[in-house]
């Protein structure tokens, strides 16, 4: 088995963010991604118990790593001035690398 070397890059940001973020994957031809309600404490306040319209996402792109550099700059660019949300980039070695 070949594992491929692929960036994974993580959002958590404020729930509506949702659609405004998938429109801006397809517009960037990004195949896939995953995403979970989150929750937890920072510097916007903590999050916690039954989720509301105040609720926090977690999205998750397995993509190569220029696309994933360049896709969080411009989540940070349209979304970061106005709204909670915090973004990191992993390396990750997946099997069948033409997936991502």
């Amino acid at each position: 088995m070949t594992f491929h070397t692929r960036t994974l890059l993580t959002i958590v940001a404020e729930a509506v963010l949702e659609n405004d973020l998938i429109a801006l994957f397809e517009a960037k031809s990004i195949r896939g991604w995953t995403i979970i309600a989150a929750r937890g404490n920072g510097e916007h306040g903590e999050k916690h118990g039954n989720f509301d319209a105040n609720e926090n996402i977690q999205i998750e792109l397995i993509i190569e790593t220029y696309q994933a550099e360049q896709l969080a700059q411009a989540v940070h660019h349209q979304f970061g001035a106005h709204f909670a949300l915090v973004q990191w980039l992993s390396e990750v070695r997946v099997l069948r690398g033409e997936k991502f």
